[in-house]
């Protein structure tokens, strides 16, 4: 293989390129293990809410962050045990609209708190009382 040599920025320019050519290639999974193959596609408008998120057995979480509750959508058995940890600077609650079936009352920044998921199978939407317009909704099955 011969070398080009190219004098001044041009040089460093191209010898900069192959370099980032040669990091991009070698991060490539070309050999040996296995490896699954995933797509991510974007929600769009039609679909603006994510399906429930099904809680690993005996365990859900609900993590508090940007204003905003993840996931926003839950599901869990009845009377599984639900850690809601609050990663934001301000308070916040879990408190279930119209039936009260659960309410966390003030959760502060960076505090953890747990609540029983109700034993009754239905779809329980909650707010942060705080901040009406943080949703989610807690679905037992």
């Amino acid at each position: 293989m011969r070398a080009l040599l190219l004098p001044g920025r041009a040089g460093i320019t191209v010898a900069a390129a192959i370099v980032c050519t040669t990091a991009l290639v070698g991060c490539s999974n070309s050999g040996g293990g296995s490896s699954s193959s995933s797509s991510v596609t974007p929600p769009t408008s039609s679909s603006p809410t994510p399906p429930p998120s099904p809680s690993p057995a005996g365990k859900a979480l609900i993590t508090i962050k940007d204003f905003a509750f993840k996931p926003a959508r839950l599901t869990v058995a009845p009377g599984t045990p639900v850690t809601v940890v609050n990663e934001d600077a301000a308070r916040h609650t879990v408190t279930a609209t119209g039936s009260k079936a659960f309410d966390t009352g003030d959760v502060a920044a960076g505090q953890t708190v747990t609540f029983t998921a109700p034993a009754k199978a239905g779809t329980y939407p909650y707010i942060c009382t705080i901040h009406p317009y943080m949703k989610g909704s807690l679905t037992v099955r």
